[in-house]
């Protein structure tokens, strides 16, 4: 049986979960996520902690019971704490500005680039280069640092464009003659 599956989820006070046949939704203090339940994984709530167990002998139950129990874990740790991502501009004249919904930014384009922020999904920018996405649905969370991103991904010759603040751009040598 998968490693993962095996840990319960211990749910925390203030947090409520409905495992139904179908779906399972957990309700918290920042919102409500739901997600359909694969049929192959078998979920149980016990004592305040939620198990999952494959359904049958196969490998592809097994390798599900602990992609749900992940995905649950994730679900219930975004209703109670979030997610955040922070992305870092890194160029001269690159800035970004946050109104309300909407992230504006001038990075080296002839026109500023507007993103329209999904439900769910806040945005601030503590600093004109600094970028922080926030939200309670990691996925979501995480898609919308991608797609701000990939405007303008970090080139490899002088490191300009949006970047994650954890991540490190190998700068590469210039062409010799």
């Amino acid at each position: 049986m998968s490693r993962v599956g095996k840990m319960p989820i211990a749910i925390p006070k203030g947090v409520d979960v409905t495992a139904g046949e179908e779906t399972i939704s957990v309700k918290g203090s920042l919102g409500t996520l739901s997600r359909p339940v694969n049929p192959l994984v078998a979920v149980k709530n016990e004592d305040g902690k939620l198990m999952f167990t494959p359904a049958n002998d196969s490998p592809e139950a097994d390798a599900m019971s602990g992609t749900m129990r992940a995905l649950v874990n994730n679900m219930v740790g975004g209703v109670t704490k979030g997610f955040e991502k922070k992305l870092n501009l890194v160029g001269v004249g690159y800035r970004a500005t946050a109104q309300g919904t909407k992230l504006n930014l001038q990075i080296g384009f002839s026109h500023p680039v507007a993103k329209e922020m999904p439900a769910g999904v806040k945005v601030v920018c503590p600093t004109q280069t600094e970028i922080v996405i926030s939200g309670f649905d990691r996925q979501a969370v995480g898609q919308v640092a991608a797609e701000v991103r990939a405007l303008r991904p970090p080139e490899p010759y002088k490191g300009k464009g949006i970047r994650y603040s954890d991540e490190k751009v190998t700068i590469k040598e210039t062409k010799k003659k």
